[in-house]
């Protein structure tokens, strides 16, 4: 990927309540959009990738669940979300069958953790994403939440790099 200075200093330029606002449409964590703004200003893309990770890494249960509470089901994207359905478009014109093995397995996991089923859909089938799921449920909480905060990590750096990449 290029690096896009004028990106950066468009996103450094912001003032405190248009940046918190751009942060949390990529991660609706509030300590997390609090970390990468504390983390300003980012002299590259590799730093704000870098103060993603560092950021997502000091996330308490709660605030992952704060950043888990901005993502729709696995197999079932927000309609009129450009990004949940961007980035389950692995989901899309897939047999019900399979939408409805999503739904149910979805539930069994929800019950358990308590949360969303969170992984990075970006490039993933259905099929991939179910077995994912169903590989993850038998997870202890600790377990998980350590699987979750990687993801995340990754679905991050995705958000951030098409948002320097659009800019």
């Amino acid at each position: 990927m290029t690096n896009h200075p004028h990106a950066l200093d468009s996103l450094a330029a912001a003032d405190a309540a248009e940046l918190a606002e751009i942060l949390l449409e990529i991660c609706s964590s509030p300590r997390w959009a609090t970390a990468i703004a504390a983390a300003e200003p980012w002299s590259s893309r590799e730093a704000l990738l870098t103060a993603n990770a560092a950021a997502t890494a000091g996330l308490t249960d709660a605030d992952l669940r704060d950043a888990m509470a901005g993502h729709a089901r696995i197999g079932q994207p927000k309609a009129g979300d450009a990004t949940s359905e961007r980035e389950q478009a692995g989901v899309q014109g897939v047999d019900r069958a399979i939408l409805d093995e999503l739904r149910e397995a979805n539930a069994a996991y929800e019950a358990k953790f308590g949360h969303v089923f969170l992984i990075c859909a970006t490039g993933r089938t259905a099929v991939t994403m179910l077995a994912a799921l169903r590989e993850r449920q038998p997870n202890d909480p600790a377990t998980e939440a350590g699987i979750v905060r990687g993801e995340l990590r990754k679905i991050n750096d995705i958000r951030l790099n098409r948002l320097l990449d659009a800019a």
